[in-house]
């Protein structure tokens, strides 16, 4: 195969043996070639290899060699190309380790990659054109390119050689670093006139076996004498356009000139080929420069512009010329949002950043100093930082309830003339915290509700508002706790926590509870929670559900009671007042008197409003001792109630003739019942005061004259009663306040007026129907005060 095995081992101790075989192979050996027997190298047996695990540790580098550790035998894993993997460096080895366990040994491999020639020498170019003046002189040099060998050492490039040798010779220079430099050398001068195309062959060989070669055609274009290039005025040009400049601007103009005539003293003037020839043109005539397109100052501030000047003959020189781009405010800023945030809170402290932003002006100067600014009635400020660094700032307090999104304007303009500006929208949106107590409607409330409601009615509804937002707005209604009258309010009112309804727990009553007054909390869902209160004075609106009460006459089961009228009482002569109440209040308590039945309607009449009983004519010795009276008494309310009460009226001058009336006027109901029974009692006692006359008589007749005395400075009594725990309601019936009624007496029975005196001595008449006619006077007030109530007719 053309390759040698070097072999050396070696073996340390401490355990691990560390030991080197190398190898040395040519490239491009086929895949799976053998390299060596690296078992039987280092003296391992194939079990060794396998017991140990033997493996190839190559690095980080590309395997080309594998381990057969079933063979102990070292192959081709991969084509191995010199050239690729060493270039032109010599030697060129592959390096790596073999490793094995138990115990753990470890050897190097050195691997030696031989160079074969299989590269022939290349010229970059095919072909080389020159253009060589007619009057070249003899040993004028033309430098040739070089030709590459990828292959070292005798593969390498070896030598050149030039054909056909009429005109050149070929000289070959050895350098230092052991490259050879190739010139052409011109050894007889050119006749244009003979030859004016001449081609060459330049061929390169190695000293490989076999050789290798490569070639490269010369062709020689031979010019007519021209021995005088253009000369440009001066070497180098500066000139400045404005960027943004229109097509077709003069920039400047390059002029040269060439001594010789005629054609060859015609000069030419073109760009070389660059990036900015595009952007530029010079007349190849007269040498103005122009612009052909759009230059930028913020992409390019300097174009520099090599000009070619060339004779008809080949003949040429260059000039420089350096274009400086001027600045014009074209660019407005650029605004950048680096970081901005969409949602801050109300409560927000003052200098916070929300917005930070970045301004670009690609202009220079005064045009890229830039400026910014906010609109205007927006708690924000701009402030700048660092260069081109701004940031938007809270400036005042943020109030969601005020404003709750704010659309800020930034507006950035730079120092140009004229100025350019640009301008970016942001959308901030406040988030709601928990600054606002809930409000109600009113700064107080009255409701009214008509007693004898129906327990749980709906009365009145309370509403408050809270200006936050979502669960800091959610309003809650809650009952404070309180008493009234020493129970708690809650037994009377309770709130409905969502809608703020109050309802009555109970039925109210007018005459118990007329007002009272709670309070209702308001508080909403932040946390933590806010509130407020509100006082609502609950009014009870009153019923006509209670009829109206006599407190006099005092009517009693046992007894009875009469209003003595002498028979010399004038006309309007006040017999008697019924006194009544009504513990409703308002029209409901206005009571009204009037005579529903009377024994004789022509005698008396009951006023309207006051319920004094009066004469209306002249009493006479014809009217009946015995007068009844029925009163009803009615309240104003819809509809109305009434109670009625019998007043009991003797007509008489003395008490035997009020006794002898009275005696049966209780029991006319049982007279008519039963006819007979009467008829015989009455004879009886007829029979009985017939007897008795006679032995009473002068006593009757002295007892006449001194009650007729007293009666006639007496007046009629005014005995009051009152129901038990009676009070007064507000004074809005007919007794404005609570009346204390004493004994009324008359200085005159024929005249109305009365005076109030003690309650000493009264001409009330309670007359016993079951007695025998014995007439007993009052003295004091305690035996009808302490009687029960009085039996009323209630309609």
């Amino acid at each position: 195969m053309g390759w040698q095995v070097l072999l050396f081992v070696s073996l340390l101790s401490l355990g691990v043996v560390h030991g080197q075989v190398s190898y040395s192979i040519p490239e491009e050996m086929t895949k799976g070639a053998l390299i060596g027997n690296i078992a039987q190298d280092l003296g391992l047996g194939v079990e060794r290899l396998k017991s140990g695990k033997a493996r190839i540790y190559t690095g980080n580098t590309e395997e080309y060699v594998e381990l057969k550790r079933d063979r102990g035998v070292l192959l081709i894993k991969d084509r191995i190309d010199r050239e690729s993997l060493c270039g032109q460096t010599m030697p060129c080895a592959l390096h790596f380790q073999m490793i094995l366990e138990n115990p753990m040994e470890f050897y190097t491999v050195t691997v030696e990659i031989t160079d074969i020639n299989d590269n022939p020498p290349t010229f970059e170019r095919g072909e080389m054109k020159y253009e060589i003046s007619e009057s070249a002189l003899s040993g004028a040099r033309f430098v040739l390119e070089k030709a590459i060998d990828d292959d070292v050492g005798i593969n390498g490039l070896s030598s050149y050689a030039l054909k056909p040798t009429d005109n050149f010779v070929l000289k070959t220079i050895s350098r230092d670093d052991g490259t050879k430099h190739v010139e052409m050398v011109l050894q007889k001068p050119l006749d244009r006139e003979k030859h004016e195309h001449i081609s060459l062959t330049l061929t390169a060989l190695d000293g490989g076996e076999p050789q290798l070669s490569g070639t490269m055609q010369i062709i020689i274009t031979v010019l007519d004498v021209n021995d005088n290039p253009p000369v440009c005025s001066k070497p180098e040009y500066k000139a400045s356009v404005t960027e943004n400049a229109p097509v077709g601007t003069v920039i400047t103009t390059v002029r040269a000139t060439d001594i010789d005539k005629g054609n060859n003293g015609m000069v030419t003037y073109r760009i070389s080929k660059s990036g900015a020839a595009s952007l530029f043109e010079i007349d190849a005539n007269n040498g103005v420069l122009t612009l052909t397109g759009n230059v930028d100052y913020e992409k390019r501030r300097l174009y520099e512009l090599d000009v070619q000047v060339s004779d008809q003959g080949g003949l040429s020189d260059a000039c420089k010329v350096i274009v400086d781009v001027t600045d014009t405010n074209d660019n407005p800023p650029s605004i950048n949002i680096m970081s901005k945030s969409n949602t801050v809170s109300e409560n927000m402290k003052l200098g916070t950043v929300v917005t930070m932003l970045n301004i670009q002006d690609l202009d220079s100067n005064e045009n890229g100093k830039v400026m910014c600014a906010l609109n205007e009635n927006i708690p924000f400020a701009i402030k700048s930082t660092t260069n081109n660094f701004f940031t938007v700032i809270t400036d005042s307090d943020l109030d969601r309830e005020r404003s709750s999104e704010y659309n800020i304007t930034v507006t950035c303009s730079d120092e140009g003339v004229p100025s350019l500006s640009s301008s970016v929208t942001l959308t901030l949106q406040i988030s709601d915290v928990n600054d606002n107590a809930p409000v109600f409607e009113r700064s107080s409330y009255e409701a009214y509700i008509v007693e004898n409601n129906t327990p749980g009615l709906s009365i009145f509804t309370v509403r408050a508002r809270d200006a936050d937002w979502n669960q800091n707005a959610r309003v809650s209604y809650i009952l404070e706790d309180s008493s009234v009258n020493g129970v708690p309010v809650s037994s009377y009112v309770s709130v409905s926590a969502d809608s703020g309804v109050i309802h009555a727990v109970r039925s109210f009553d007018y005459e118990q509870i007329k007002d009272f007054q709670f309070r209702v909390k308001a508080q909403d869902g932040g946390s933590p929670p806010l509130s407020s209160n509100v006082t609502v004075k609950l009014m009870i609106q009153d019923q006509n559900d209670n009829p109206p009460q006599v407190l006099y006459p005092v009517q009693t089961g046992g007894s009875l009671v009469a209003e003595m009228v002498p028979r010399s009482a004038d006309v309007g002569y006040l017999v008697t007042k019924v006194v009544a109440v009504d513990v409703d209040s308002g029209q409901n308590a206005w009571l009204s008197y009037k005579l529903q039945k009377a024994t004789d309607r022509a005698l008396f009449e009951v006023g309207l409003q006051n319920g004094e009983i009066r004469t209306i004519r002249q009493v006479t010795d014809k009217d009946a001792v015995k007068q009844r009276l029925s009163v009803i008494v009615e309240d104003n309310g819809q509809p109305s109630r009434s109670a009625t009460v019998i007043v009991n009226v003797a007509v008489a001058d003395s008490f035997p003739e009020v006794l002898s009336e009275f005696t049966d006027f209780t029991h006319d109901k049982e007279y008519n019942d039963n006819l007979t029974f009467y008829l015989v009692l009455a004879l009886a006692v007829v029979s009985f005061l017939f007897i008795t006359c006679l032995v009473v008589i002068i006593s009757v007749k002295i007892y006449r004259w001194r009650q007729s005395r007293i009666l006639y400075h007496s007046s009629l009594p005014v005995i009051p009663y009152y129901p038990p725990r009676y009070s007064d309601t507000l004074g809005t019936g007919t007794l404005q306040h609570v009346y204390n009624y004493e004994v009324c007496r008359t200085t005159d029975s024929r005249k109305s007026d009365c005076k109030f005196g003690r309650a000493g001595s009264q001409n009330v008449l309670i007359m016993d129907p079951s007695s025998t006619g014995t007439m007993q006077r009052i003295q004091s007030e305690k035996s009808i005060l302490d009687e029960p109530d009085s039996p009323l007719e209630v309609s």
